[in-house]
Parts: C-alpha cells; sequence; structure tokens
C-alpha cells in the first residue's frame, strides 16, 4: 500500500531539511611569527612596575589618569554610538531568527451596508419577497504561515547576522580601547607640555636675572652695550617659546574635554596644577603574535566580517533552489449577526502549500553570487592585512618604547653635565675669565637638553600607551564574550 501523497512531502522534506547550500566557514590561517623581533633583539629596561594588561593604565600610579579613564568610559560619545550599533545589529539579528519561525496575523471586521434601489441590482433585488436592503457581515480569522527553510537560505541569512551582531561587539571593545589609549596620550601630553613650560620659564626667570645684571653692570660701564642686546635678545627668544608651548597645552585640553564628552575647558582648572610625568610601567608577557588574533578586537571584527561575507554567499546561492511555505487560515464568517459568528455554521479553514521559484532569473542569481563571492574575498585581504598592520604596530610601538627610554637617560645625563656647565660658566664670567657667549650658550645648552629630556620622557611614556593599545590591553576576553553570550538574542 502506498503511502498518501501528503507523507512523501513530509518525507522529502524531512531528508533535505539538513542541507545548507554554500560553503562552510573556517577561520583563515596567517602565516605569522613565533615571537616578536623586538622580543628576541631588544629588551626593555626593567621597570618598577609591571602592568597588567587588562587593565595597565593603573599600572602608572596615577589617580587622576585613572579616574579621568573611568569617566571617559562612562561618557565618550564614540562609545555611545559603538553601543547604539550593537543595538542595530542585535535588532538585525532578532529579524534573521524571526525569519526562520512561523508567522501569524489575526484579522477582524465588522461591515454594515445599505444597498440602493436606483440600481440595476437594487432594482432586481428590490422585486424579490421579503428583501432587505441593509446588510451586514462580521469575520473573524488566524492567518499563519512558514517559509520551510528547505536548502538553508534563511539560515545562512541568520549566520551572517550572527557574525555582524558579534563583530559589532568586538567594535565597542576596539573603540573602547582607543577611548583609554587616546584619553592616556592626552594626558600624558599635557603633563609633558606642562613640563616644558616650567622648563621654557624657568629659563625666562634665570634670563631675566642675567639681563638685570648685565645692566647693572652697563650703567655703571662695566659692560659693553653689545652684552646688554645680546642678553636681551637672548631673553626675547626665550619668552617667545611659552605661548607656543601654551598653545599646545590648551590644544591638548581641549581635546581632553572632548574625549570625555564635555565642553572644552571643562577640565582645564583641576589639570592646571603640574604634576610629574608618570614612570613608564613594564610589561611581563607581551605574548606572540598569534596571541594577537584573540586579543586585538580589530581583528576579531575583520575576522567576523569575513565570516558574515561567507555565509552571504549560501544566502545567495539559495535563490537556485525553490522556496517552499505553507500557510492556514482558521477563522469564522457571518452576515447575520454577531451573536452567530463563532457558531459551527460561520466556522471556516483552509490550507495550502507554495512554491516560489525563480526559474528564468538565474542571471540575476549568478551575479549575485559572484558578488557576495567578490566580497568574501575582500574581506579575507582585509583581514590579512589587518593582522599584518597589528603586527607592525607592535613592533613600531615596542621599538619607540625601548629607543625612546634610552633617549630619555641619556639626556638626562646630558641636561646634568650642562647644568654644570652653565654653573661654571657664569662663575667665570664674573670673575672676567669668560664672556657673556659662552654664558649664553651653555643656558642655550641646558635649555635643548632639558626640553630634550622632557619631550623624550613623554615620548616614552606615550610609547608605552602604543604598546598596550597594539597588545589588544584594555579588556578580558573571556569576560567580554560571556558578556555576549549572556546578551545574545
Amino acid at each position: 500500500m502506498h503511502p498518501p501523497p501528503r507523507f512523501a512531502v513530509l518525507l522529502c522534506l524531512g531528508v533535505v531539511a539538513g542541507c545548507t547550500v554554500g560553503p562552510d566557514y573556517s577561520e583563515p590561517n596567517v602565516a605569522l611569527p613565533e615571537h616578536f623581533s623586538a622580543q628576541t633583539s631588544k629588551a626593555p629596561q626593567v621597570a618598577a612596575v609591571e602592568a597588567d594588561l587588562a587593565t595597565w593604565w593603573n599600572a602608572f600610579n596615577d589617580p587622576i589618569l585613572s579616574q579621568l579613564i573611568n569617566r571617559a568610559l562612562g561618557q565618550n560619545l564614540d562609545l555611545a554610538q559603538a553601543s547604539a550599533r550593537i543595538e542595530q545589529a542585535r535588532a538585525a539579528l532578532g529579524a534573521a531568527n524571526a525569519a526562520l519561525l512561523p508567522s501569524a496575523t489575526v484579522s477582524a471586521q465588522a461591515a454594515r451596508a445599505r444597498q440602493s434601489l436606483e440600481t440595476p441590482l437594487g432594482q432586481v433585488l428590490n422585486s424579490a419577497p421579503s428583501y432587505n436592503r441593509n446588510g451586514s457581515a462580521y469575520e473573524a480569522n488566524l492567518n499563519a504561515g512558514w517559509e520551510l527553510d528547505v536548502f538553508g537560505g534563511l539560515r545562512r541569512g541568520k549566520e551572517a547576522a550572527l557574525a555582524d551582531y558579534q563583530a559589532s561587539q568586538a567594535g565597542a571593545i576596539a573603540t573602547r580601547l582607543a577611548v583609554v589609549a587616546q584619553t592616556a596620550d592626552l594626558y600624558l601630553s599635557i603633563r609633558g607640555l606642562q613640563a616644558r613650560l616650567d622648563i621654557a620659564r624657568h629659563q625666562v626667570d634665570t634670563r631675566q636675572q642675567l639681563l638685570t645684571t648685565i645692566g647693572h653692570l652697563y650703567a655703571k660701564g662695566l659692560a659693553a652695550e653689545l652684552q646688554l642686546n645680546q642678553t636681551q635678545g637672548s631673553l626675547n627668544q626665550a619668552q617667545a617659546t611659552v605661548p607656543v608651548l601654551q598653545a599646545g597645552l590648551d590644544t591638548a585640553m581641549n581635546a581632553l574635554d572632548v574625549m570625555l564628552g564635555e565642553a572644552p575647558g571643562t577640565d582645564s582648572a583641576r589639570l592646571t596644577k603640574p604634576a610629574p610625568i608618570p614612570e613608564v610601567p613594564g610589561l611581563s608577557d607581551m605574548g606572540t603574535p598569534k596571541d594577537l588574533l584573540r586579543r586585538r578586537p580589530d581583528l576579531i571584527v575583520a575576522e567576523r566580517r569575513l565570516a558574515a561575507s561567507n555565509a552571504r554567499i549560501g544566502e545567495a546561492m539559495s535563490e537556485y533552489y525553490p522556496k517552499l511555505s505553507v500557510a492556514a487560515l482558521l477563522g469564522s464568517a457571518t452576515a447575520v449577526s454577531g451573536a452567530n459568528l463563532f457558531s459551527n455554521g460561520a466556522s471556516q479553514a483552509s490550507a495550502g502549500l507554495g512554491l516560489r521559484w525563480r526559474l528564468f532569473d538565474f542571471g540575476r542569481i549568478n551575479a549575485q553570487i559572484d558578488l557576495a563571492k567578490g566580497q568574501e574575498a575582500e574581506a579575507l585581504a582585509a583581514y590579512r592585512q589587518s593582522v599584518l598592520r597589528a603586527c607592525e604596530d607592535v613592533e613600531n610601538a615596542f621599538s619607540a618604547l625601548i629607543n625612546r627610554e634610552q633617549q630619555s637617560a641619556r639626556l638626562a645625563q646630558g641636561e646634568a653635565a650642562y647644568a654644570k656647565a652653565r654653573a661654571t660658566s657664569l662663575v667665570a664670567y664674573e670673575k672676567g675669565v669668560v664672556s657673556l657667549i659662552e654664558v649664553l650658550d651653555a643656558d642655550e645648552h641646558l635649555l635643548a637638553a632639558a626640553d630634550g629630556r622632557v619631550q623624550a620622557q613623554t615620548e616614552s611614556a606615550r610609547a608605552a600607551v602604543a604598546t598596550f593599545k597594539a597588545l589588544g590591553g584594555g579588556w578580558q576576553r573571556d569576560a567580554a564574550e560571556a558578556r555576549v553570550a549572556s546578551k545574545r538574542p
């Protein structure tokens, strides 16, 4: 005995239900070295404090820096935009999930009509006995429909939406890291500029005192006018550096306020008092280049976008195959009165199986598949390039950190030597052994050495920030993944 046709249809659907067209995704392999070249060729100076990569900014031991970063994480508007993008991706994933489920709608209507007796229809009907020109209609229905994802096009769409959602999550973390790093960078720049301003103002005071001394000697005829003019010119040159540094300081403070999501000038009073440039913390373990694939959120973004583009190939290929759907209606309709709407005689029902097949549209489908494959190839190249650039970021940042530390140490030694030379030349000048040119020259060298030492110290701290950022420091992957899983639709 042959089974009824409907069972044959269900059997066929059950056989092919597990079919999902398109390529299955596998994370690409990128050839990377076992270690960073900076790890094998050089080693940073041993620091007093080693940083935890997840909260590296606390290792600078600067409470103001930590407070500013916490405020930026709570108020920054780039982070607010990233959070909004997550909600958009979450909504898209919810829509992709819903597409796999049956849908149902409830509809109801009630109508009251009055037939005209002046029309041909009205005249014919009016000739019938007991014709009532007033009529009513009542109807209530439950409509249900379900697209059977036989060939997996909807499942591929869900796969792409999920990858996009995960990319938005990782993108928000990447934005978070950028905000933390930029906030720290601006703060360190502010402290560096304040230190340079202090040196410049001290140099102005020193040259002002020298000018006063030369002025007294000139009034007594013990100094030439040339010496007086040379001292005045040197003072003016030192004074000219102050406005430039002050402008840079104002710009950095305004940028920091914007980073905190506040109007420029909000925190200027709080940071007006200079403070030392924080000491650079060390890093016990940089990890390997392969660790970047898990630690750098921008690489996770690129990899998830690649996964999404791969899934969209299958979504496009599913258009080759027929789309099957089932629909059903259960309801009641009557033209008598609302009281009879739910009686047995008023009930109505229907069921159907739908088929949609783009049978003569394969040329357009081929174009859509080619487009999806091209986008996947672009995403793969972008991912590989992102990995290489991430390694480049680490190498450059680590090299800058090492060399800036060495530069800072050498300039500190040079500054001490120039300070002694300046004191010696001033004593010699007062005794008439050397000319004023030697004193001014020693001043110039001392100023340049002190300013260079502060710049190198600032750049060393900024290079440390860049290193932590390049390594993907500033978040815990396991904790972040747990939060993502708990919020996943």
